[in-house]
């Protein structure tokens, strides 16, 4: 496929380019930088400027594109990542009209421009308890994408609006737009990095709900989404299979949610952040476990 990749020079998105180069695909990346992997094209752009994105969604991806003389060629589909990633880094305000105006300017020269396929990048956060102003519960454990969404930072705010945004362009268009509710990302160096720390204060993951997901699973599951047609609007939890801490998870019931109600049985260390709905309608098979890389 040939794929135009928002933000891929983020923590996200460098991995999830790579595994879709892996699997033969060509991607344009469109970033505020260029992302310095081999077989990659780059095109800095601005995504809060819809000139820009529609110069982008309708040009060449790199100079080997003109030699066949039949002019541009479509993207087959848009994997949208690009965005102020967390609150905090820019002003509030700030971080919302980025997000927003983004979304609302990628998915719309999209479809414009023919795409029938389009993937963003939504977060864990809007179910309110990652940015929460004290602790805040999920409402029943395991965590799915049926759960409220009822956030009170700009960045989550952001996340649920272009939801929303993503819904109203899918319902005009019948174009396959598929959300991923992020979880805290992981890559390869950072199992050695931090979890010896989170073994020792199991606490520092109460806000990501015990879970994370790694950033090469996270480009399988883009895969998946991108092989599976036909779902219309659907939003994703994206985590892998376990929690992030060397406790069960009936000890971390018992210490942090003995008051959350649980609608079924759990495994020993299954994750809280149910990944489900994306393993039975994607196929998604997450391959990376802490435990295995720290030979716990």
């Amino acid at each position: 496929m040939r794929i135009l990749f928002t933000g891929g020079a983020g923590k996200a998105g460098r991995h999830a380019v790579a595994y879709l180069r892996d699997q033969g695909h060509r991607v344009l990346n469109v970033d505020l930088v260029a992302l310095e992997l081999e077989g990659v094209d780059n095109r800095r752009a601005d995504i809060t400027d819809a000139g820009q994105m529609f110069d982008v969604m309708s040009s060449y991806a790199g100079l080997d594109e003109l030699e066949a003389g039949t002019g541009v060629p479509r993207f087959d589909a848009v994997v949208h990542f690009a965005a102020v990633p967390r609150i905090l880094l820019k002003s509030d305000n700030e971080c919302f009209r980025v997000n927003t105006l983004g979304t609302y300017n990628v998915i719309d020269a999209a479809l414009k421009f023919g795409v029938r396929k389009i993937i963003f990048a939504s977060s864990e956060t809007t179910y309110g308890v990652c940015f929460a102003d004290g602790t805040r519960k999920p409402d029943y454990l395991p965590l799915d994408e049926n759960h409220s969404t009822v956030p009170e930072d700009s960045y989550a705010m952001s996340k649920v609006v272009n939801e929303a945004t993503a819904q109203c362009f899918q319902r005009r268009s019948g174009a396959d737009i598929y959300g991923l509710r992020i979880n805290n990302v992981m890559e390869p160096q950072d199992y050695a990095a931090l979890f010896p720390a989170f073994m020792q204060d199991p606490a520092l993951r109460l806000r990501n709900i015990f879970a994370y997901i790694d950033a090469r699973d996270l480009g399988h599951m883009v895969e998946r989404c991108l092989q599976v047609d036909g779902l219309g609007f659907e939003i994703f939890n994206a985590a892998n299979d376990t929690h992030s801490v060397d406790l069960t998870t009936a000890e971390l019931i018992d210490r942090f949610y003995p008051d959350v109600p649980l609608t079924r049985d759990m495994g020993a260390d299954e994750t809280f952040y149910s990944n489900a709905k994306a393993k039975q309608m994607l196929g998604f098979a997450p391959q990376y476990d802490w435990r295995a890389i720290l030979g716990k």
